[in-house]
């Protein structure tokens, strides 16, 4: 009887190694005549352990990592696809402590299942939403969502089901349902880690939230930067609409909804949602004006619902379980779950999915290991480039909407980059405004303008020209960029900037 082994095709694990590992895994059981079929799951999100091999017994999976092409041939003289004593063994994967105190429900199938095969999708609990959502009207697919709670994951929390609602309150002839694969937040990748690990959750959630507001249209807009990515996701659709799943008569249910990728040119203004439609419709990435707002006229002029890979991959299993049992996870106006990304200098980056609460020290201490590099973690930045800097004081923060409003702060899309006490935080906030400039679309002049002064103000400090003046002028230029930019990039910029001022003051002291 076959064994079946697995090894990650996630770009985290493939960027360690993990083509070649699964390639030498065959040949030697080819050499060896032992008969093994190499899987190709997605990532675990146990990122210091890739690649992740794991072999399938009747007792669970057993893991072994991080396994390179070297340790390969010493695994089967060991007696591999056994369970064997080796010094990278891991025991049964599902027992290990990191993962066993998490709350998987948005990355329940990551690393489980072949990403692609239909079969091992439905197996695990696929389509199950879909299965529900057919037997409800609109209005109650809509209202499940409301009253679950969800919050958009891509950064802004708007209400998932207000959202929805205004789009099927909107009469048209046309509507659509557009994903935000534009993942271009620094330390965050759970997007990328989904659609490459479980892409038909994805398709799911777009259909449900098709059925729910009468689009019959969908698009996924993924960054150039995520190749592995797209491959994953354009099989994934021809695979999905041979099978019936997408296209006319969808399963005969009488309803048409299909499915359309776009890749982006990597520009991070189109992760904001109305520059995205600009770049959908053919035209130069730039902010619109609002209103009208998209779920009125969005694609197209027509009405279109907007949200990111991780809020749509998150609606089939509201529908499964029930609104009431997503609403009961979480705190405050916080409902669900996370997917957290820990990155940046951290001994055990990762992805970890939590119920909204979890603290920063929590995570930083129990998963991720404490720093990477053994010296004392000094700061952390959450919700990427545009995310204030916290100090070790504000680690006992839950991870929760509001009190990181209440510090001015945000959780975005709940990447958390991690920084020892090497780290210079006038350079941070220094890259905050450079970033902003480079990546302005250039059509508001606080974000064109005030991150290219506020690099040069920047540096006259660090000079010591008049750096008590040009502190006021900084923290004046951070009001004007945040109440008068167009959107959420020059808007935000402030917030690392004036976050690393109040907090670490005697980084912006005189360079001698």
């Amino acid at each position: 009887m076959s064994r079946r082994i697995f090894v990650p095709r996630d770009t985290s694990a493939v960027a360690c190694g993990a083509d070649a590992v699964a390639d030498r895994i065959r040949s030697e059981a080819a050499r060896r005549g032992v008969d093994v079929t190499v899987v190709r799951n997605g990532s675990r999100g146990l990122c210091w352990l890739e690649p992740l091999v794991e072999i399938e017994t009747d007792e669970g999976r057993i893991g072994y990592g991080p396994i390179g092409v070297v340790d390969v041939e010493g695994l089967f003289d060991a007696g591999f696809p056994g369970d064997v004593r080796h010094p990278r063994a891991l025991g049964l994967v599902e027992n290990m402590a990191w993962l066993k105190r998490q709350l998987r429900h948005c990355f329940s199938r990551n690393g489980i299942t072949d990403p692609l095969d239909l079969a091992d999708y439905a197996a695990n609990g696929g389509w199950a939403g879909f299965a529900q959502a057919r037997s409800m009207a609109s209005e109650a697919i809509v209202q499940a969502i409301v009253e679950s709670g969800l919050r958009g994951r891509g950064g802004a929390a708007f209400p998932c089901g207000i959202k929805w609602k205004t789009v099927l309150d909107q009469v048209a002839e046309q509507k659509y349902i557009v994903c935000n694969a534009d993942e271009g937040d620094s330390g965050t990748f759970s997007d990328r880690m989904l659609i490459e690990g479980d892409p038909y959750r994805l398709i799911e959630g777009m259909l449900i939230a098709g059925r729910a507001v009468g689009a019959t249209k969908g698009y996924v807009y993924l960054r150039s930067e995520y190749p592995l990515a797209c491959r994953v996701f354009a099989e994934a659709l021809d695979t999905a609409r041979e099978a019936g799943w997408l296209g006319s008569d969808i399963r005969g249910g009488g309803r048409d909804f299909d499915i359309e990728l776009r890749i982006g040119a990597g520009a991070y203004i189109c992760g904001e949602e109305t520059s995205l439609l600009e770049s959908l419709e053919g035209r130069r990435g730039q902010v619109r004006f609002k209103p009208p707002l998209p779920a009125i006229k969005g694609l197209f002029g027509k009405p279109t619902v907007i949200n990111n890979v991780i809020t749509l991959a998150s609606v089939p299993d509201i529908l499964a379980n029930g609104a009431a049992w997503y609403r009961d996870l979480g705190v405050g106006r916080s409902r669900g779950t996370l997917p957290i990304q820990l990155g940046g200098n951290i001994r055990r980056g990762g992805l970890i999915e939590l119920a909204f609460g979890v603290t920063l020290r929590e995570l930083l201490d129990e998963f991720g290991g404490g720093s990477a590099s053994g010296r004392p973690i000094r700061a952390v930045q959450v919700g990427g480039p545009l995310g204030a800097y916290l100090p070790e004081s504000q680690f006992d923060t839950p991870l929760d909407y509001e009190a990181f409003a209440a510090i001015d702060a945000m959780l975005g899309h709940g990447g958390i980059v991690v920084f020892d006490d090497s780290v210079d935080m006038a350079e941070q906030a220094r890259f905050a405004m450079e970033f902003c400039a480079v990546e302005s679309c250039g059509k508001c002049t606080p974000c064109r303008i005030g991150s290219t002064r506020g690099v040069e103000v920047i540096d006259r400090m660090r000079a010591g020209t008049d750096a008590e003046a040009d502190e006021v002028l900084l923290r004046s230029l951070c009001d004007t960029m945040l109440h008068g930019s167009l959107c959420a990039l020059g808007g935000l910029t402030p917030l690392p900037v004036l976050s690393a001022l109040k907090h670490f003051p005697e980084d912006f002291a005189v360079r001698r």
